[in-house]
């Protein structure tokens, strides 16, 4: 244990996403004098989620809109199961995260001819309130982001991926976080004052999904492991409109933005028959749950395309307008051999989004002292289902306010001793599958996708969960036994998949037990078995943690703290 190294600093940030990035800078303009460190699993401004939002930012900005009005949306689309206090601050905050991003950190969004910011619609809101840029946005805010905290003297941990979370030697608080330097295959143990999880979620244990296959739930696996609570498991958003360009490439599943539907874009079956009326008054500008498992029908029906999914057409918009209007999404598919503008395009829904995650307050404190959480790590503010461009202002509101309230709880803290049992458990089980005959690691990922996309999916029933439960336990079992052999520690990706692989297993377990706790249908999650929603006002969230005897589940009733179903906070005119 002597051996390993050790990094002190005040302040650890885990991911550089819109949440990690935005806490970083609010904490050092708090107090410049910190010692701020960003830890990555890939490169600083080049990997996480928020750098692949197409689609835009939502922020009541016009007029005829209002926080009021997002707030409303935000609920409803919700399911009524979000934490109202979350929701209002994320409206509210996301006004003043907007300037900030505009005129503190020189994002340049796209412009009405008058001069005022431009808003797009997206499905499921009763106001066109997207900002964006292009359909290019989290690249925007990524690189502003990053290009502020290259400069402000932030350290960095770039490759290196955090494997437990450390508590103090008390068991009372955080200590730290055990890290693998994925350059040299070293562990090294980062002692911190406060550390904020914004690792993303990203459901990548499904057989189509759209975050980066470094995304492998980090986050969500480290805080079972450290006894926190998770919510809303049940809850994993898939997105519509996954590109399906066939099995031989990894584009299949790539989203093609929101935004082509709310412009006016067709979803046709295979007869290409357009078919959202049947299912929604909305048509294609039904809330992303509703018009996944629409497709979902249409599929099941034996109204598929060629390769199992529904077309997407634009054409009727004026090729020259989709080519303007969309040019990230035209050359995405034309990478693929597709042409956006004039033709009909294949797709399928993919899984995108974890509505669920870490339980956290408002200030992005959890009940772990000295532990924050901000972004998709964390759970509540989305309630059933995310509306489209929640996502990244989440990301930016949260991480804001993690970083002033870190700035100010260290100010009051000392480095705490770590627990070295837990420090050496972990890299005993880590180092495990060195020492173990390499095994196809690829069999295991194939049927865990496979289990996850056909029992865990778009729509659920008991029986199918129970089979996806003794089928997740018997991966987690062949993937303890499997080793991948005496191989190079450095950038060793087999090693890496191992890893990936016991995290995804152990959070798509929560997900099944928080699927078969809820008996209704909310949002994302949708039970054959259980069709309907449920009493409103009797709402409750599914609780899950991890102890030395397995996943346990609660469900909790939803505190109605400023809006009950059936009333509204909007005024009439």
């Amino acid at each position: 244990m002597s051996n390993i190294p050790t990094i002190d600093t005040d302040i650890l940030i885990l991911g550089s996403g819109g949440a990690g990035l935005f806490a970083a800078l609010h904490a050092h303009q708090a107090n410049p004098n910190l010692d701020i460190t960003i830890a990555v699993k890939g490169l600083l401004g080049k990997c996480g989620c928020t750098r692949m939002v197409q689609g835009g930012y939502n922020v009541a900005l016009a007029q005829g809109d209002s926080v009021e009005r997002h707030f409303m949306d935000t609920i409803e689309g919700g399911k009524w199961l979000s934490d109202q206090e979350l929701a209002w601050t994320l409206v509210t905050k996301a006004v003043e995260r907007i300037h900030e991003l505009e005129n503190e950190l020189g994002c340049f969004f796209d412009r009405n001819p008058d001069g005022t910011i431009h808003q797009k619609a997206f499905a499921g809101q009763t106001f066109d309130r997207t900002v964006h840029k292009g359909d290019l946005t989290g690249i925007e805010i990524i690189n502003r982001l990053a290009e502020q905290v290259w400069s402000r003297g932030i350290h960095r941990l770039e490759e290196h991926r955090a494997i437990e979370l450390i508590h103090s030697k008390d068991k009372k608080a955080l200590a730290g976080v055990l890290m693998l330097n994925m350059q040299t295959g070293q562990f090294v143990l980062v002692r911190a004052k406060a550390v904020l999880l914004a690792t993303g979620g990203g459901p990548t244990m499904y057989k189509y999904h759209t975050p980066s296959g470094d995304k492998s739930c980090d986050g969500l696996a480290m805080a079972l492991r450290a006894g926190l609570t998770l919510r809303d498991m049940e809850m994993v958003q898939f997105h519509p409109t996954g590109l399906l360009a066939g099995p031989g490439t990894r584009m299949t599943g790539t989203v093609l933005e929101e935004g082509l539907r709310g412009a006016g874009g067709y979803l046709l079956n295979g007869n290409k028959e357009r078919f959202m009326g049947n299912y929604d008054s909305r048509n294609e500008r039904a809330t992303r749950d509703i018009v996944s498992r629409s497709i979902n029908s249409e599929i099941r029906a034996g109204r598929a395309t060629p390769n199992g999914g529904v077309y997407i057409q634009m054409s009727h918009l004026g090729p020259d307008n989709v080519r303007k209007q969309f040019k990230g999404m035209v050359e995405r598919c034309a990478d693929s051999g597709f042409d956006l503008a004039n033709d009909l395009v294949e797709v399928v829904p993919t899984a995108h989004y974890m509505m669920g995650g870490l339980v956290f307050k408002k200030d992005c404190s959890t009940d772990l002292p000295g532990l924050f959480a901000a972004g998709e790590d964390t759970g509540g503010v989305h309630g059933a289902n995310r509306l489209g461009g929640n996502g990244v202002a989440n990301s930016t509101v949260f991480g804001g306010i993690a970083g002033e309230t870190m700035a100010q709880w260290v100010s009051t803290q000392e480095l705490r001793e770590c627990d070295l049992d837990e420090v050496a458990d972990s890299i005993r089980l880590h180092e495990e599958p060195l020492k173990k005959e390499a095994g196809d690691i690829e069999l295991i990922r194939d049927a865990l996708a496979e289990c996850m996309w056909d029992d865990v999916g778009i729509s659920r029933t008991k029986e199918s969960l129970l089979r996806a439960r003794k089928r997740l336990q018997e991966l987690a079992s062949q993937l303890k036994q499997m080793g991948v052999g005496n191989i190079q520690r450095e950038y060793s990706n087999t090693w890496q998949d191992w890893m990936n692989l016991q995290n995804l297993i152990l959070v798509s377990q929560a997900v099944v037990e928080a699927a078969l706790s809820r008996e209704n249908s909310r949002g994302a999650h949708y039970r054959d078995d259980f069709p309907e929603p449920g009493s409103l006002e009797e709402s409750y969230y599914t609780a899950v943690n991890l102890d030395q005897n397995g996943l346990r589940i609660q469900n909790q009733p939803v505190q109605f703290t400023m809006i009950k179903p059936g009333q509204t906070i909007l005024v009439e005119s």
